[in-house]
């Protein structure tokens, strides 16, 4: 992404609320930018130094861990904030709240590092120290030229400018350098070089693996690391040693298995990434060294192998061509050919059209190598070298970038992870009450400070359980166990949570929802201006211009032997059966005369007609702006050149003589393409005999491609995948958004879309075409892509000729969005963004960073966003979802947490199942874990007021035996195999997961304080007496503890909840033997705990009589149908649940997920999207230009037809539009624009026009009116169209036309509006 597309994305972001405004009192680092950064400069105070070491000793080593935690408090607490002139290090704060602490490197030109002295009176004892750090000492008096200010943060170096007192970003050599500029570059010397290593580092994207020593240090120094220490230590001090061993042993576990699983990924990331070889360099003298490219800088001229290499660094080609494969970029497999950049001061250069311009690295684009891509094969004269310039190195480069973006990625913010820390909070909260009210109450009993210390920390261990984020990941190890069954591999399990709560999925085209080629399905000739019969076997055709256009019309060329180029040219050669030759060394074929030759081969029928030999004279190549190419060409011996053109059909039918289409052509076409065919159209005329090579090489292509010859249909099937359409389905049955997001063009991105039912064939495509003019004003613009599915319902009327109108019934629009637009529209209409993102289903030629952007603005409209795709250039968009999910082990593998071995999207559903399953375990287990610790806390408490607790013993069966066990095994359940439509909750502080966690405590404090009360009305109870040996043994004891065994049991089963995203409890085999073996111990237990050795280590003082034993099975009977009956019937109750969200929302305002509001305004606006612009003379403003004729007296004629041209006009706008009644232009038949080209309908008004019926909503023109003519109104003599638009906005135009429908829209309404039908035809 350039710097002048960073601002743009950053301004809009800015517009739509996504980021803090710009404060005055603050500097702010890349302002106006994505990677925009507050920074404030700080220096070193000792007072404040010495300050904190004397906190770190008063506060026992706390202070250290928390100023490790957050190191901007460190810096603010031992230095002082001064100006960034004077600064020694930097502190930023990025726009996701995230902290970086830089220090300022400070070396001479030539590498030798300083160190800033500044003058003091006192005597220093320094100078050896310095003398032994320091190769040069700076006084720091004012600037000096020769030395450089940097600090590096993220992968990026920042310098600092004298002149503007400020740091900025260091660029390479793509900044303020004109064309000309780079061709008057000479080879750097040694010693320059050297310096300019010292500004650029080393070209290497270097991915470190971090040692053990420190991923060991920083997990343990992690917060809940820290906090099962202090409860492990507090155990150990209180004889607790089994389950505190436990403890140790388990988080042991865990740190190792999480130094593994990171070192594993930094290896795989250093691997796939990491790459150099040696480079052959020019130096000052014109002679050519090797070097190691990691010693590459910019201004280095390199020499591109004639084998081919991969790049090392991005460079602009100075000579020669070079054809690369860009598939890390576009994730297209596609050679590209790389031409030299223009040299304006040349002395082949022409001053007169040529300007000097300024390099730009977006508009300059074809002449870039870009790093990471490979370049296949080299051309140039004879042994000449092809040169290149390195303007980028390392982390710079495009490759560079992408790394960066995998490795500082936009922090995954899931709201259940947030409410657990808030959870966790009011645990520390009712701890800490817990914490006062043992020491109030030890302190007033008298006991001595060493117990009351160890009882208050104890009940802080008992409040906030330390096994809890252990807990948390039982239903994700499960979970991606079951993934792996399923050959999809996770590496940041963390995910696997955040994957449950999934309402979106982003899905790349190419090799993810179709196959990864195309198919040829056959070729339709044309003959006397009618279609033939289908040629499923192009090889059978006889000779043809359809033919010869097959064999000819492509950029194929030869590489090792081998014919590449685009596929679709690849696959339509070959389906021919005829030989491609280039006469010469593959190295030098570069600008010769005839560079290819083909002719039938061996295979083909037709080998014995030698006289079908053809050379490509000159290429016209292809342009998505103007939709097709075209080759001039001559047979062997013939005597004048041939023009074969393909493309877009309804450019082509466009630029052909009218009488040469067929009339069926638009019934054909869309018989091919509703059913998701990719059709290309093939035309052909013979050039005058008085062109000759000369003026073949210097002819515009505007002068030729016009008054063609129609020659037929080239069909092709892009095949979906057998699983796409299934998988499709199944997840919009459940409510999930399915977008494709694609830089395959449009048209076949909306094709692919119907097909596998992205989009159902009821519903509207809407186009949102944006554009900016040259003066800059901006256009936006809606118009509908395919009406031909657009249903009515059909009403039968009596009378000739009648009009009936029919109101249709809701209808679902999508909006399709091509790259370009997306820019305009992040620039210019940040407030249209939003919704196009809410209702886009369509984003075709999104770039790599494109992709991204749109998965963070569907992130920022509060989706939980996952992202499927196989590509390099889907990566940053993997990373940048909530859950990315990469079907290839390449680059992509590493930046999704998913890699799925089966390359098909069945992985998508079966992650989003797993990932529900896994969330509602989690929050199940979440909500068990916190009434364990507070019915724990609740017997403790209860049992402190007698100066008792529980035993050991009794902690140990609670802890090891009942919450250990039951917790793992909650985690068992497989997932439900139907997707629900609504995703489970994912926050903990809504009212129902806060109402389920008070009203279950409550009923578990009821039981136990019961117990306690009722045992001491009994005539036989004996009360606890305290003792200095600690001996619990009581009565009181056992009652609390026998209760509170069933309660941790009850609470287990009631939350462990099954449909409608877990399988029935019943299923969970291991969970239900382990709820028996449970049930049937704790019986044992507390009913008839014999024999006496057993009773006594367990310290119990069980009632003599077995029947008020049973009590506590009765009471717990109680415990369990109240716990079920208001988990299940009252808080999970869907129609309570509904109500009282309403009642809530109504009460404090509920503030409602963006997308959700903005669907809302967009169904109560039926009058929006506004379908056709209403603004006369609108800079690129479109309309689409509807016709229908029955003779030839109408004529037409092109304006213009070259790229720039077309996209400059100003367009006719729909008001326009003939009125009613007015008599209106006689158009030829088929003489309507149908590509794009602007054009001037003229002809004769029609004597006797009938009258068109109009109304507000809906314009028709009835069969009785057929012989009138429909045209634009006379005088508009510049009615223009848009060639980037037309040809899909023309669709159901041309449809209606070739149909003779007996009425037909000037303008198609929008879904809300009426539509027009004959009963004749009904």
């Amino acid at each position: 992404m350039t710097e002048s597309e960073r601002g743009e994305y950053h301004q809009v972001k800015m517009k739509a609320g996504l980021d803090t405004s710009l404060r005055q009192d603050v500097l702010y680092l890349n302002k106006g930018t994505d990677d925009q950064m507050e920074i404030t400069g700080y220096r070193p105070n000792r007072m404040k130094r010495l300050g904190m070491y004397v906190g770190y000793l008063l506060t026992a080593g706390i202070l250290p861990l928390v100023m490790y935690w957050c190191p901007q408090w460190y810096i603010k607490c031992t230095h002082t904030q001064t100006k960034l002139a004077d600064a020694t290090k930097v502190l930023l704060k990025d726009q996701y709240e995230q902290w970086f602490v830089a220090e300022i490197t400070l070396v001479t030109k030539d590498g030798t590092r300083v160190k800033i002295i500044r003058p003091t009176p006192t005597f220093s004892f320094s100078k050896r120290r310095r003398k032994a750090t320091a190769g040069f000492v700076y006084q720091g008096q004012g600037p000096d030229e020769n030395l450089m200010r940097y600090f590096t943060v993220k992968k990026v170096k920042y310098c600092w400018n004298n002149e503007t007192q400020e740091f900025e970003k260091l660029k390479g050599l793509e900044d303020n350098m004109s064309c000309s500029q780079f061709h008057m570059l000479q080879g750097l010397s040694v010693a320059e070089q050297c310096r300019r290593r010292v500004t650029y580092g080393a070209n290497s994207i270097a991915v470190h693996v971090k040692p053990i020593l420190y991923l060991l240090f920083k997990e343990a120094l992690s917060p809940f690391y820290v906090f099962q220490a202090f409860s492990a230590s507090v155990w150990f001090s209180d004889e607790y040693e089994i389950y505190a061993s436990c403890i140790v042993f388990l988080s042991s576990l865990s740190i190792i298995v999480s130094i593994y699983q990171t070192r594993k990924m930094q290896r795989a990331l250093r691997n796939t990434i990491q790459s150099s070889t040696l480079v052959s360099v020019c130096r000052e003298n014109d002679e050519f060294v090797e070097i190691h490219s990691d010693d590459l800088v910019p201004g280095d001229i390199i020499e591109i192998p004639r084998r081919g290499c991969v790049m090392q660094c991005d460079a602009v080609l100075l000579t020669g061509n070079c054809i690369v494969n860009e598939s890390m970029l576009t994730g297209e497999s596609v050679p590209i050919t790389k031409t030299p950049l223009p040299n304006p001061a040349g002395p082949t250069a022409n001053q007169s059209d040529h300007s000097d311009m300024k390099f730009n690295m977006k508009d300059h684009a074809k002449h870039v190598l870009f790093c990471g891509t490979e370049v296949i094969q080299t051309r140039f004269y004879g042994n000449q070298k092809v040169k290149a310039v390195v303007i980028r190195t390392g982390f710079s480069t495009s490759k560079g970038e992408l790394v960066r973006s995998i490795m500082y990625p936009k922090p995954a913010d899931f709201k259940f992870e947030r409410d657990t820390y808030i959870f966790v909070g009011v645990l520390a909260i009712i701890a800490g009450m817990g914490f006062i009210y043992t020491i109030v109450l030890e302190v007033h009993n008298g006991e001595d400070v060493s117990d009351i210390i160890l009882h208050a920390l104890d009940i802080i261990t008992i409040a906030v359980p330390p096994a809890l984020p252990a807990a948390l990941t039982v239903g994700i190890v499960f979970a991606q166990r079951r993934l792996k069954n399923h050959e999809i591999y996770c590496i940041s399990p963390r995910s696997i949570n955040v994957c449950g709560g999934i309402n979106a999925v982003c899905f790349d085209k190419t090799g993810t929802l179709t196959e990864d080629g195309l198919m040829m399905q056959g070729v339709i000739p044309t003959s006397n201006s009618s279609f033939c019969e289908e040629v499923l076997d192009p090889s059978l055709l006889q000779p043809s211009p359809l033919l010869v256009g097959m064999a000819t019309c492509h950029s194929l060329t030869i590489i090792d032997n081998n014919i590449a180029g685009d596929p679709l040219d690849v696959i339509m050669f070959n389906s021919l059966g005829w030989m491609l030759e280039e006469p010469g060394e593959e190295g030098s074929r570069f600008d010769m005369m005839v560079p290819t030759v083909v002719y039938p081969g061996s295979s083909s029928p037709l080998r014995s007609k030698d006289e079908l030999q053809y050379g490509v004279i000159r290429q016209f190549t292809f342009s998505s702006g103007l939709q097709r190419m075209s080759v001039v060409s001559r047979k062997l011996n013939g005597q004048n050149f041939e023009l074969y053109t393909k493309g877009a059909p309804e450019m082509i039918a466009s630029l052909c003589k009218p009488e040469t289409v067929p009339p069926d052509f638009q019934e054909k076409l869309m018989s091919f393409t509703k059913h998701g065919y990719r059709v290309i159209a093939m035309a052909w005329k013979e050039l005058p005999p008085k062109i000759n090579y000369v003026k073949v090489q210097r002819i515009p292509r505007e002068q030729v491609e016009k008054n063609l010859n129609f020659v037929g249909l080239i069909v092709m099937e892009n095949k979906l995948k057998p699983e796409t359409t299934p998988v499709i389905k199944e997840l919009r049955e459940a409510n999930i958004r399915c977008i494709m997001v694609t830089g395959d063009n449009l048209l076949t991105a909306i094709s692919v879309a119907r097909e596998c039912r992205m989009v159902d064939a009821a519903d509207q495509i809407i186009l949102v075409e944006a554009a900016v003019a040259k003066d800059n004003k901006p256009a936006l613009n809606f118009v509908y892509a395919d009406d031909k599915t657009k249903p009515v319902e059909e009403v039968k009327g009596g009378g000739s000729g009648s009009l009936i109108q029919i109101e249709e019934l809701d209808q679902v629009f999508h909006f399709a969005v091509e790259g370009k637009s997306w820019s305009v529209l992040q620039q210019h209409y940040p407030e249209i963004l939003d919704k196009i993102a809410v209702k886009g289903t369509v984003f075709a030629r999104m770039s790599p960073e494109q992709k991204g952007q749109l998965v963070e603005l569907l992130q920022n409209l509060g989706y939980y966003v996952g992202m499927c795709g196989d590509g390099a250039n889907d990566c940053g968009a993997l990373k940048m979802a909530h859950a990315g999910i990469s079907l290839s082990e390449a680059e992509a593998s590493v930046a999704s947490p998913f890699t799925s071995k089966v390359p098909n999207i069945e992985c998508v559903p079966n992650v989003i199942r797993q990932g529900r399953a896994a969330l509602v375990t989690s929050y199940g287990i979440f909500k068990y874990m916190a009434c364990y610790s507070l019915t724990q806390f609740v017997s403790v408490s209860i049992l402190y007021y007698i100066s008792a607790s529980l035993t050991d013993p009794e902690f140990l069966y609670i802890d090891l035996f009942l919450l250990s066990t039951l917790s793992i095994t909650f985690g068992r359940t497989h997932p439900y195999p139907e997707l629900a439509k609504e995703p489970p909750p994912i926050s903990l502080t809504n009212i129902f997961p806060i109402m389920s966690l008070v009203l279950q405590m409550i009923i578990q404090a009821a039981a136990q304080t019961f117990c306690f009360l009722h045992i001491k009305a009994q005539p036989w109870f004996e009360p606890f007496e305290e003792n200095p040996d600690d001996d619990y043994w009581s009565y009181e004891n056992t009652a609390v503890f026998s209760i509170s065994t069933y309660q941790y049991i009850i609470l287990a089963v009631t939350f462990a909840k099954g449909y409608p995203y877990r399988k029935n409890m019943f299923t969970n085999y291991w969970f239900l033997a382990n709820v028996i073996v449970c049930f049937l111990t704790t019986v044992w237990v507390t009913i008839y705990p014999e024999p006496e050795g057993f009773k006594n280590l367990m310290e119990l003082r069980p009632p003599e009589q077995v029947s008020y034993r049973l009590l506590y099975l009765g009471i717990a009977a109680a415990n369990f149908l109240l716990s079920v009956l208001i988990e299940t019937y009252l808080l999970d109750n869907p129609y309570l649940r509904s109500k009282f969200s309403r009642f809530i929302d109504h009460c404090f305002h509920h503030t409602e997920v963006k997308y959700k509001t903005i669907e809302r305004e967009i169904t109560e606006n039926p009058d929006w999207p506004p379908i056709e612009s209403s603004q006369g003379g609108m800079a690129n403003g479109y309309t689409r230009l509807v016709s229908i004729s029955s003779n030839h007296d109408g004529s037409l004629y092109c304006l213009s037809d070259s790229e720039s041209d077309v996209k400059s006009l100003v367009s006719v706008s729909s008001s326009k539009i003939a009125p009613p009644n007015q008599q209106l232009t006689n158009v030829g038949k088929f003489s309507v624009n149908q590509g794009s080209l602007p054009c001037i309908a003229n002809g004769e008004p029609n004597d006797a026009p009938g009258p068109v019926k109009t109304s507000q909503k809906v314009r028709t023109l009835s069969e009785s009116d057929a012989n009138g003519k429909l045209g634009f109104v006379p005088g508009n003599d510049d009615s223009i169209l848009s060639d980037e638009i037309t040809s899909l906005a023309h669709a159901r135009s041309r449809d209606q036309m070739s149909n003779s429908s007996n009425a037909i829209p000037l303008l198609d309404p929008p879904p809300d509006r009426k539509k027009v039908l004959d009963p004749k035809n009904s």
